[in-house]
């Protein structure tokens, strides 16, 4: 448990504020900072070994701001707080560490379980990336480089393939047979990233129904954690929506009934983010609405399968299959989805 004198860098008297572990969050530690009995803030230790240049994340938070500033737009997302001596990360051997107001009011749900839900969340990542029309996102510096990139994570798969571990991938032919096939997702990403048609916006990346922060009434209030927010096309927010809403089974359901399309979650997806998006996409763009699902749950049965055949260097893993459970869980819902967008 980190002390108080991690606070000490934001405060001038951290006596009253207490400190509490908060959520369950993969990626970074997080703490509530109190003062009475209700959360004030939330503390957060920045992973560094996923965010390798947390400065980046400081640098596109503060290029977003200026923007929204400057062009007279509004659009409510917590942004860190500075600490006493102006810097935008409070640093203790060797670690980062940031400040943001806590939403008093709201609540985040870990899995998508109606529609409306579905619809409220897209409604936000949509209206956030909407409110950056015309923003120069070339300044915007990558903080995970080539997150979603399909043509890196294919290289990564074909290189495993090389190099992997042989038993593996022998006990996983069935599997790689059913990427192989699908080969034509990859070669459509490549020409959706060369085409002069698919436009550059600024891009959260990690549109999960927990970055959404919900009032009592279950409608959206804002999105958060905008470490992923690059640089991007609107496969990869739709995707990334399309691929975690739409099953009421997640990604570790071995149960494969729980794995497949609710078709209205699927309306209420677009139906939200169009709302705010319809008038920015072109014709183009909107062609590619139902590839952005494909795109996704196919990048990320690659992202498991590739994985497994490297004895899981990557993703945690909870037993020794688990990766390789993984893949066949996202291919299946892979193909319920072409199934469902035919």
């Amino acid at each position: 448990m980190i002390g108080n004198h991690i606070l000490s860098q934001y405060f001038s008297d951290t006596a009253s504020h207490h400190l509490a572990l908060f959520g369950n969050g993969l990626i970074h530690k997080t703490y509530t900072v109190s003062t009475g009995s209700s959360p004030e803030y939330i503390l957060q230790e920045v992973n560094t070994s996923v965010f390798k240049t947390p400065l980046n994340i400081a640098s596109n938070l503060e290029g977003l701001s200026n923007f929204l500033e400057q062009n007279g737009r509004e659009v409510f997302y917590p942004t860190p707080l500075s600490t006493i001596t102006g810097e935008p990360y409070a640093i203790e051997s060797g670690s980062f560490f940031r400040l943001t107001p806590f939403v008093k009011g709201t609540h985040t749900v870990d899995a998508c379980s109606t529609a409306e839900q579905a619809y409220e969340a897209s409604l936000q990542f949509g209206k956030f990336t909407a409110a950056f029309k015309g923003m120069d996102v070339s300044i915007l510096k990558p903080t995970i480089p080539r997150f979603h990139d399909l043509s890196f994570r294919w290289e990564q798969f074909t290189e495993a393939m090389q190099n992997g571990n042989k038993d593996r991938i022998q006990h996983a032919a069935k599997l790689i047979e059913q990427i192989q096939h699908d080969l034509k997702i990859v070669t459509r990403y490549q020409s959706i990233v060369s085409s002069s048609q698919f436009l550059q916006r600024v891009t959260h990346h990690d549109t999960k129904i927990n970055n959404v922060l919900l009032n009592g009434e279950g409608k959206g209030v804002c999105v958060i954690d905008l470490d992923t927010v690059m640089s991007g096309l609107l496969i990869s927010d739709l995707g990334d929506m399309f691929r975690t809403y739409l099953s009421p089974g997640n990604e570790e359901e071995t149960d494969l009934s729980q794995v497949y399309v609710r078709p209205d979650f699927y309306k209420a997806i677009i139906a939200g983010y169009l709302e705010h998006m319809k008038d920015q996409l072109n014709k183009e763009e909107l062609d590619a609405v139902n590839y952005a699902g494909e795109f996704m749950i196919y990048m990320q049965a690659l992202r498991f399968l590739t994985d497994f055949l490297n004895d899981d260097t990557y993703y945690g893993i909870k037993y020794p299959m688990n990766n390789y459970d993984r893949t066949v869980n996202q291919l299946a819902l892979l193909d319920h989805y072409k199934a469902v967008t035919a």
